[in-house]
Formats: C-alpha cells, sequence, structure tokens
C-alpha cells in the first residue's frame, strides 16, 4: 500500500489537471510546484532545476532533427522518394500500400517524429493508395501506424530523450533500434489484404503538391527507364539517411551534431540542386520548427522539476519495489510494464511517459539486469504504438485534419495495423538479440 507521500499527491494532482485539459507542461510544472511546496523546498530552486534540466547538449538534437524533418518536407524530398518507390515496388501485390509502408520506413530514418511524418508523406501516400483503390480512412490508417515508426528508426527523437534519461549510448541506441524498426514496418504488410474491410467516399483533397504525384506520362515508358529516371530525381532524398547514419555510425560526427547535419543538408539540397526552397518556404519552416521544438522543450522543462521531486520524494524506490514485488517472474514485469507504457500512450505523448515512467522503470530493469539498450528500443515501440491509438494518438488528429475524415474512421483503418505493431512488439520483447545482434557486432 503506497503512502499518500507529496509525491503520490503530485502524481494524483498531474493526472487531475490532464483531466481538466491543462497542457501536458503546465501540468507538469504545477503538479511539481505543489510537491515542493509540500516538501518544504523554496520555489527559488525552480529556475536551477529547470536550466539544469535543459542544459544539456544532446538535447540539441531535437529542434534540428525536427527542423531536418520539416526542410526535407518543404524541399520536395519525400514526393520525389514516393515517386522512386512507386515505380520500385508500385508493381508488387497491394500496389501503393507497400510504397507507402516503404516510403514510412524511409522517411522514418530521415524525419524522427511522428507527426511531423504524417504532415509530411501522408497527403502524397494517401492520394496514391486511394488512387490505387484503398479507402482513404484504411490509407490513413497506415500513413499514422508507419510514421509512427519514426521514432523507433533512427534518427529518433524519442531515442535521444531516452538516451539522456537513461545515460546509455545514443549511436547504441540507433543501432539496435534498426532491425526491430525494420520487423514491424514488414509485419505491417501483413495487413494489407484486409483493406476490403473499409470503405468510404472518393479523395477529394486538390492540393497542387498531391496531384503532382501523378505519373501517368511515364507509364508507357520500359521500367528500367522509368526506374532511372525516378532513381536520378530522387538521388539526394536516398542519400539523406545514408549520409546522417554513415556520419554517426562512422564515427564522423555525433547524434546530435548528425541533426545539425541533416538540417544544413536539407538546406543545401533545397537551394542547390533542387531549387526549390524560397524564402517564404523557408520561414514557414523556421516557424513550425521553432513552435514544435518548443512545445517538447517546454515539457522536457518542467518534466525535471517532476522528476526532481521524484527523486527527493524516493518515488522511484517506493514504486520500482512494489513494481519488482508483482512476481519473481522477470517476463510478468516486463509485460505489466508494456501494458503501462501501452495504456499511458493512450492519453499522453511519448516524451510525457518517459520522464513519469522511466524513473521508476530504470531502477527495474537495472535490478532485473536487463540491457537498458534493448529495454529503450522495446520501450520505443510501445511508445511508437501510443501515437496511432485514440483517444489522444496525435498522428490521427494530424491525418483527420490531411483526409478531413472523422477521427473514429481513421482509427477504424489503423486497428488491424494495430494488431500486427503488438505483434512486432512482442518479438522484439521476446528475442533482444534482434536488437542486441548489431550492437555487440559493432562494440
Amino acid at each position: 500500500m503506497f503512502e499518500m507521500t507529496a509525491g503520490t499527491q503530485m502524481v494524483i494532482l498531474f493526472f487531475v489537471l490532464l483531466a481538466l485539459q491543462v497542457p501536458v507542461a503546465f501540468a507538469l510544472g504545477l503538479s511539481a510546484m505543489f510537491a515542493m511546496w509540500q516538501l518544504g523546498f523554496g520555489l527559488d530552486l525552480i529556475g536551477d532545476l529547470i536550466s539544469t534540466g535543459i542544459a544539456k547538449y544532446t538535447l540539441l538534437a531535437i529542434p534540428f532533427f525536427i527542423l531536418a524533418g520539416n526542410l526535407m518536407g518543404t524541399v520536395g524530398i519525400a514526393e520525389r522518394l514516393i515517386r522512386f518507390f512507386r515505380v520500385l515496388v508500385g508493381a508488387l501485390p497491394g500496389g501503393m500500400g507497400v510504397v507507402g509502408t516503404v516510403v514510412c520506413l524511409f522517411w522514418g530514418a530521415v524525419s524522427g517524429s511522428g507527426p511531423a511524418s504524417v504532415a509530411a508523406i501522408g497527403p502524397l501516400i494517401i492520394k496514391g493508395m486511394a488512387d490505387d483503390g484503398y479507402s482513404r480512412s484504411f490509407a490513413a490508417g497506415l500513413v499514422c501506424t508507419g510514421a509512427a515508426l519514426s521514432i523507433v528508426i533512427p534518427p529518433s527523437i524519442g531515442l535521444v530523450i531516452y538516451g539522456v534519461i537513461a545515460e546509455t549510448s545514443i549511436s547504441e541506441l540507433f543501432i539496435a533500434a534498426i532491425i526491430p524498426g525494420l520487423i514491424c514496418g514488414a509485419l505491417m504488410l501483413l495487413a494489407l489484404p484486409l483493406a476490403g474491410m473499409f470503405g468510404d467516399a472518393r479523395f477529394t483533397n486538390t492540393s497542387a503538391a498531391i496531384a503532382s504525384l501523378d505519373t501517368a506520362e511515364d507509364e508507357t515508358l520500359p521500367y528500367g527507364v522509368r526506374l532511372r529516371r525516378a532513381f536520378v530525381r530522387s538521388f539526394w532524398g536516398l542519400l539523406t539517411p545514408v549520409v546522417i547514419l554513415g556520419g554517426i555510425y562512422s564515427g564522423a560526427f555525433t547524434p546530435t551534431e548528425a541533426a545539425i547535419v541533416a538540417a544544413v543538408y536539407a538546406l543545401f539540397v533545397g537551394v542547390f540542386i533542387y531549387r526549390t526552397l524560397t524564402f517564404d518556404k523557408l520561414f514557414d519552416a523556421l516557424v513550425e520548427s521553432s513552435a514544435a521544438s518548443a512545445v517538447v522543450m517546454l515539457v522536457v522543462a518542467y518534466a525535471s522539476l517532476f522528476g526532481w521531486v521524484v527523486t527527493v520524494d524516493d518515488i522511484v524506490g517506493q514504486y520500482s519495489s512494489g513494481l519488482l514485488s508483482i512476481s519473481d517472474n522477470q517476463w510478468v514485469i516486463l509485460f505489466v510494464i508494456l501494458v503501462v507504457v501501452l495504456i499511458a500512450g493512450m492519453f499522453m505523448d511519448a516524451i510525457t511517459i518517459m520522464f513519469i515512467a522511466l524513473p521508476i522503470f530504470l531502477p527495474v530493469a537495472r535490478e532485473l539486469g536487463w540491457d537498458l539498450t534493448w529495454f529503450g528500443v522495446t520501450m520505443m515501440i510501445g511508445l511508437a504504438i501510443g501515437l496511432f491509438t485514440p483517444p489522444v494518438g496525435i498522428n490521427l488528429f494530424v491525418a483527420a485534419f490531411i483526409t478531413r475524415l472523422p477521427l473514429h474512421r481513421i482509427s477504424a483503418g489503423a486497428l488491424p495495423f494495430l494488431v500486427t505493431s503488438l505483434i512486432g512488439l512482442a518479438i522484439v520483447a521476446a528475442a533482444p538479440k534482434l536488437s542486441l545482434g548489431l550492437v555487440e557486432l559493432l562494440r
């Protein structure tokens, strides 16, 4: 039985504030300040704690990866990639469904943010799938799921934050996430035969960017010619993950420096190669990236207060001991942790869950001798599922805005992919070697 300590009151107050629809960052900050007052600490500590929490070099990767993803969507990299993969694999059974899955996985190696990926590639993929006979709700569900893997497939903002909290190597986390991310993506293909279960009205988006996906003029050319042309047009986009991930894994630069390289690379391609980046587009991308980064960093700032109270009031010891007392079987404990993560993902964003739950889960993982790199990748897959599960799955809201479909129809379209994602989570959780094989090979 947990005592009603200041820390426990803080946790309860946090969820009450969330229920009252107080923004997550302010719910974290207000509940933490209340607990500090209960513990008798002066509020003059707040400034120091916040500055300490966000003054970490590795966190610089967040705004730069967000900027890089926005720029790459703005300059036309997304469109060219979809054209290439449509020519490459579009003739396979499933057509644009296969293309959409492949592009989502590839874009995960470019963006690092689920909602940003939906916004960048969603309209083009949904249009193409609708033209191929898929329903919009099913196509939107595929995009929401595939884009969610952006926080699993490196470079991932989620893995950067996990690495900061768990004090583990971000480079190793990136390496460990490659195979699990590909497995989850490959499992999405199993849901494509279920597309006929979902039917709805014709796609009506008339955006010029969407219309440009039409490649009918090339259909009369031989496959090899069309593939070569599509490859040439998309070459600089295809090179993006090679530059980013190749630089990290070769040791040329750190994951934080890779974020800056990615942003500069996107600027270079947009200005000198494709020549599609105008001042107005650059300004819009900077504004959008600044707003998105501010939301994330505000959560990080106030989460530092929350985490400080968790440590001072020994909530970690109390709750982690309670978790360890559930069972002597480590798989039962892992199951409970993942269930908690999946349920939390239905109501909170991934970053908030990490800052609240990881201080409790990490001591348990260490006590049981789990590899924190594998645990991080497993956690990230669970958190990715939360991005497309109602009622607060943010990818669903972005897709609803794009398609003008009701949220419940998109949620229904994502249901088959939820099943395949849960299967992928179970596989990765049960087989740590899938995550650690490449890491051990490169150590």
